[in-house]
Parts: C-alpha cells; structure tokens; sequence
C-alpha cells in the first residue's frame, strides 16, 4: 500500500525540496500550488522522474477558503489516507505598519494559520494512525520581525498552534511539530540585494544561508522519529551568534 504525503506550497522553494526528499524515501506526493501552473507540472513531473514515484499538483490558493474543500475533496473522494500532512504554504504582506491595510493583514492570517487549521480538521479522520504533521514556522516568528509585522505575527501563532494541537491529537496517534527557518537559499531569497545578503550572513554563525535540501533533511527526521511531537525546530545556522 503506498505511502502519501500532501505537501502545501510543494511545487517550489522549501516545499518543492521537502517533496523531493519524502519522494525519495518512496511516498506518494500530493502536492498543492497557487497561480504558477507551469512550474507545478514541471515539479511534478521532474518528481516523478527523479524520485520514481507518484506526483500530483493541486491549483489550490491558500488565502481563499475555496483551497480547503478542493484539497479535502481530492482526499476523500480517492479514499487516500495519509501518512504525512506538511503545512508549508505561506504569505508575507512587506508593507509598513503605517501603511498596512486590514484585507492584507487577513490574508495572511488565512494562508497561514486558518487554512491549515480547517484543512487539518477536514483531513484529522483520514490520516493513518502514527501519522506525522509539520508546520513551516519561522525564525521570525520567534525573533521580532522588523519588515512584515502579519508574517512574525502569524508564524509565532503557527509556533503556538503546534504546542496546542498536540493535546488534541494525541487521541488520533498522530504527532505534530514544526520547522522554523532562518534564511534558506529559495529564489526569493536569491533574488535579495548582495548588500543585504552579506549583511544577513555576517549574522549567522555558519556564514551562509541554508540549502533547502538541508531543511528538508530536518523535516524527514520530524517524519521518521516516532518520538519527537509537539517540538519548534529552529533551523537557523546560528543566526546572530556573532
């Protein structure tokens, strides 16, 4: 019986190196995306040859409530019960608090916190018995975040949803933990002035940012450990060490 793992925000970035490792370790994907529909057939079928196994993407925005019935419809409709449910999936909102506006403020907390807590809820009767859930937290969401107060903000509640789930559950045999990120060396971060790169690593005791293939590293431990649950996993090099 195949193994699956439904990955938000799999098609790209930490997401598209989480999938390629659980690829590899023989589970099944499921995989969600929202706009770039190119770029997830290309992930999926770049998968499904270098993994040899099974890849699907799902349009599914995670700021709109549509997202969670189209994921959930797909599980349920195909019987899948899953192994792993990785919340990856996020959004930022860089404006100023000044300049913040409420329907950005709430979008945010959609994509990040109230989607995968409905999503998780739809789902909790499907997931196998030992199964694993991972949040993609942050570093910002442990130290002050300067540029995008809706992403810190946010991110420190998927932190506490992760100590608060674990109560809930424990009755399924299901365990729960987060990774939280520093820089990781995604296109969006590459994409960063060379100014600003050297001042980020100058912080960080290892002196560069992460390989997303290093993250995803830590959330197979998070699948493949039956003991650790209810853990924040900060993955951050050393930032500000020095």
């Amino acid at each position: 019986m195949s193994k699956y793992a439904l990955i938000t925000g799999g098609t790209k970035g930490i997401g598209r190196s989480i999938a390629q490792c659980l690829g590899k370790a023989g589970y099944s994907l499921i995989l969600t995306y929202g706009t770039d529909t190119d770029t997830a057939r290309k992930a999926c079928e770049d998968l499904r040859n270098e993994c040899n196994t099974d890849a699907v993407a799902l349009q599914a925005d995670s700021s709109g409530k549509e997202a969670i019935d189209i994921v959930a419809r797909y599980i349920l409709d195909r019987a899948i019960k899953p192994d792993v449910l990785v919340f990856n999936a996020g959004l930022t909102s860089r404006d100023s608090f000044q300049n913040m506006k409420y329907d950005d403020w709430e979008r945010v907390f959609f994509a990040n916190v109230h989607f995968p807590v409905f999503l998780l809820q739809r789902l909790l009767g499907e997931i196998n018995r030992g199964g694993s859930v991972i949040f993609t937290g942050s570093l910002m969401g442990i130290l002050p975040h300067a540029t995008s107060l809706s992403y810190g903000v946010t991110k420190a509640s998927v932190h506490a949803l992760v100590k608060n789930l674990v109560k809930f559950l424990s009755p399924y045999g299901i365990r729960v933990n987060a990774v939280a990120p520093g820089f990781a060396d995604t296109g969006w971060q590459k994409n960063k002035p060379p100014e600003i790169r050297r001042s980020i690593e100058g912080k960080i005791a290892l002196g560069r940012f992460c390989d997303p293939d290093e993250l995803s590293d830590v959330y197979r431990l998070l699948v493949e450990n039956s003991y650790i649950n209810g853990e924040i996993i900060v993955a951050d090099g050393g930032y500000a060490y020095k």
